[in-house]
């Protein structure tokens, strides 16, 4: 493998990784270990930690801009299909809902701390993702606003492992909800 297919192996173990373990549990030895890579090496490849888990971190998000912004379909609601597509994102890879949930713990951690620079790159990769989806609603504000707080109730619904059928999946729209027991929903 080249170096940039090493450190693309990284990155998808450090997702899994950071996504199971979070920011501080996680040893970069475990990382390596996935990766079939001793720990020198991986730090030839990421000059820390750190900079391991906002590669992550900022894979995790633009990926998932990514996924959303190909979901739109001529005369459909996009705002429906970018939900359905984050469904099937959450149920075929769950380790991206984890990560994200892991990414705002460990930048809310960082800030608490005074550490204002750790998640500064997840930040720029944050906007420009609201500001793509914001564009795919039609530049509408409200839209953007309300999908993706729809969406944060979706993370926290299924990080809490609420069952489809429980009550409260009632308000989503069909599209939105999970479609089998421990199933994620379709909604971002």
């Amino acid at each position: 493998m080249s170096a940039e297919e090493r450190r693309e192996s990284v990155v998808r173990a450090a997702i899994t990784e950071f996504a199971r373990g979070g920011y501080a549990a996680t040893s970069t030895e475990t990382i390596a270990r996935r990766v079939g890579v001793s720990q020198p090496y991986l730090f030839r490849l990421f000059p820390s930690k750190q900079a391991m888990f906002l590669a992550a971190a900022e894979r995790c998000v633009s990926e998932t801009a990514r996924i959303l912004l190909e979901a739109g379909a001529d005369g459909e609601d996009v705002g429906q299909c970018m939900a359905a597509a984050y469904g099937s994102l959450l149920a075929d890879d769950p380790d991206m809902l984890l990560m994200q949930m892991q990414t705002y713990a460990a930048v809310a951690a960082a800030e608490a701390s005074g550490d204002h620079e750790f998640g500064a790159s997840v930040r720029t990769v944050w906007v420009r993702m609201w500001d793509e989806i914001h564009l795919a609603l039609g530049g509408d504000v409200e839209a953007t606003k309300n999908y993706f707080a729809h969406g944060m109730l979706v993370n926290t619904l299924t990080s809490l492992g609420f069952p489809a059928g429980h009550r409260v999946w009632d308000a989503f729209w069909e599209t939105a909800r999970p479609m089998a027991a421990g199933s994620p929903p379709a909604a971002s």
